[in-house]
C-alpha cells in the first residue's frame, strides 16, 4: 500500500465538517465574519477558554494570521524573537519581514524557546535606535519538530516576557495535537492566562481552511489590520460553521489524538526495527533517520513525506506526519514494508 505522509493537510475535511457546510450552504447571512455562526463559535471558544472577556477572529491560514497579528501587535520599528526553525523564519517566505519586522532567530534543539534565549537575543540589542527594538516573542506549539511546551516552560516564559516589556504569542496550527499529547499538561484556559494571543488550528486538524485567533485582550482596530491584510473572508460564515462543528462534543481534540497515536506507532515500530529519532517528538511530526536507500527504497514502494535534513553521507533524516484522515492500515502497512528493506 502506497501512502502519503507528508503532512496533516492533503484530505479535504472531516465528514462532519462537509455535512454542516452543506446543511447550512443555503443560509443568508451577513458577511466578513459578523454573521450568527462565526458568532456562535467565538461564543465557544471563550467559554472553552474561560476568557469571556477574550476577542476571537477567524482568518484563512496559518502564515496570514501569523503576518497579520505580529503586524498588530508591533511598531514598524519592533521586532520578534523565535528560534532558528520557527515558521515565521523558515516557511513563510519572510512574510513577517515583508509588513516591516525582522525575526531576530536563536538556536534551539528541540525548537522550542526558553527565557534564557530571549534574553540572549535582547543582550544583541543596544536599545538604541541604530538598531530594531524586540518586543515579541514567537512559539509554536507544538513546535516545527513535535516537540510540545509543559505549563511550566510557558509560565517562565510569560514572566520573562513581563520582565522585559515582551508580548507573547503562540502559533498553534497543530494546537490539537499539542494539547492531546500524552506529555502535555496545559489547557486552553492556561493559554488564554499566559500569552498576548494564540491561534486554534483548523487547517491542519479536519478543517477545509481555517484558524481561529483568541486575544485574551483584544488589539484595538484588529480587524482594520485583517481588511487591510487582506484577511477578512467576504464569506466568513464558512470559518464560523467548521469551528462550531470541530468544537461540538470534543471532535476537535478526538481528530488530534487519532494523529498522533498513529504517529507514536509509526514512532515505536521504527525504534523496535532500530532507527533512530534526533529529537523525541511526542506528536503527530516524527523524525526518523535512515539509510538513503531505505528512503529511496520506500519511495520507489509509494510512500511520501519530506526530507528534512541530510545527515551524512549516508543517511537522511525524514518527516513522516499523520493526520485525523490517516488510516491504522498505513502505518501498519509502512512499518512491514520498512522492515522488508
Amino acid at each position: 500500500m502506497s501512502y502519503s505522509f507528508r503532512n496533516d493537510y492533503s484530505e479535504g475535511a472531516h465528514p462532519a465538517v462537509l455535512q454542516a457546510l452543506t446543511d447550512t450552504n443555503r443560509e443568508q447571512t451577513v458577511g466578513y465574519g459578523m454573521d450568527p455562526r462565526c458568532a456562535a463559535a467565538a461564543d465557544t471558544i471563550r467559554g472553552l477558554c474561560h476568557a469571556p472577556e477574550a476577542a476571537v477572529h477567524f482568518l484563512i491560514g496559518g502564515t496570514q494570521v501569523n503576518f497579520v497579528t505580529i503586524d498588530a501587535f508591533l511598531q514598524s520599528y519592533e521586532a520578534v524573537i523565535a528560534a532558528a526553525t520557527g515558521h515565521i523564519a523558515v516557511h513563510e517566505t519572510g512574510a513577517v519581514e515583508a509588513t516591516g519586522h525582522k525575526v531576530c532567530t536563536v538556536e534551539s534543539p528541540d525548537g522550542k524557546l526558553t527565557p534564557a534565549m530571549i534574553e540572549s537575543v535582547l543582550a544583541g540589542h543596544n536599545g538604541t535606535e541604530h538598531m530594531v527594538l524586540p518586543r515579541l516573542a514567537y512559539i509554536s506549539d507544538t513546535t516545527e519538530i513535535g516537540t510540545v511546551y509543559t505549563k511550566a516552560e510557558l509560565t517562565a516564559l510569560r514572566r520573562c516576557c513581563d520582565e522585559h516589556g515582551l508580548y507573547l504569542y503562540l502559533d498553534g496550527a497543530r494546537l490539537g495535537c499539542a494539547l492531546t499529547s500524552l506529555e502535555n499538561d496545559l489547557t486552553l484556559p492556561d493559554l488564554a492566562a499566559l500569552t498576548d494571543g494564540f491561534t486554534i488550528g483548523g487547517t491542519k486538524n479536519g478543517a477545509l481552511f481555517g484558524e481561529a485567533l483568541v486575544l485574551p485582550r483584544p488589539l484595538p482596530h484588529y480587524r482594520w489590520h485583517m481588511k487591510q491584510r487582506g484577511a477578512v473572508l467576504a464569506k466568513g460564515r464558512l470559518l464560523g460553521v467548521q469551528f462550531q462543528t470541530l468544537l461540538k462534543d470534543g471532535l476537535y481534540f478526538d481528530l488530534a489524538r487519532h494523529a498522533n497515536a498513529l504517529a507514536l506507532r509509526l514512532r515505536d515500530g521504527m525504534a523496535a526495527l532500530g532507527y533512530p529519532f534526533p529529537v523525541a517528538s511526542p506528536s503527530n511530526q516524527q523524525f526518523p533517520v535512515l539509510p538513503n536507500e531505505t528512503v529511496e527504497r520506500l519511495q520507489r514502494l509509494g510512500y511520501e513525506f519530506e526530507i528534512d535534513h541530510p545527515v551524512d553521507g549516508d543517511h537522511t533524516c525524514i518527516r513522516l506526519v499523520t493526520s485525523w484522515a490517516t488510516p491504522e492500515t498505513a502505518v501498519e502497512d509502512f512499518l512491514r514494508d520498512l522492515a522488508g528493506c
